[in-house]
């Protein structure tokens, strides 16, 4: 399983790479070094809180989309947080996510 460092350094990666700018460009869109956003990328240093603003300005996005790494997720952590949260819902909730489940599968 990727640490959080490297879910968000590919986050990072993944959107930039969308917007069609390099590592130097968006380095120089936040004022940072290219080898530091090189590290960031691949999981081998966090970002400053200050240094994800400007990444997150520079990319349009919210901060907290840098954050959403569900897509990396492998089947089998998905079903196991599924089941966890499973385990939580009473019953009407349940028949509710049934209904969802089968509008989604069907």
């Amino acid at each position: 399983m990727k640490t959080t460092k490297e879910l968000l350094g590919a986050r990072i990666k993944e959107l930039r790479k969308a917007k069609r700018l390099s590592q130097e460009q968006l380095s120089e869109k936040i004022n940072i070094d290219p080898k530091h956003l090189s590290r960031i990328e691949v999981g081998k240093s966090y970002p400053s809180l200050d240094t994800l603003e400007k990444i997150a300005m520079a990319l349009d996005v919210e901060i907290k989309e840098l954050f959403e790494f569900i897509h990396h997720t492998t089947t089998k952590e998905l079903n196991k947080n599924i089941n966890k949260l499973l385990k939580k819902t009473d019953d009407e909730g349940l028949r509710l996510i049934l209904k969802i489940v089968r509008a989604i599968v069907c």
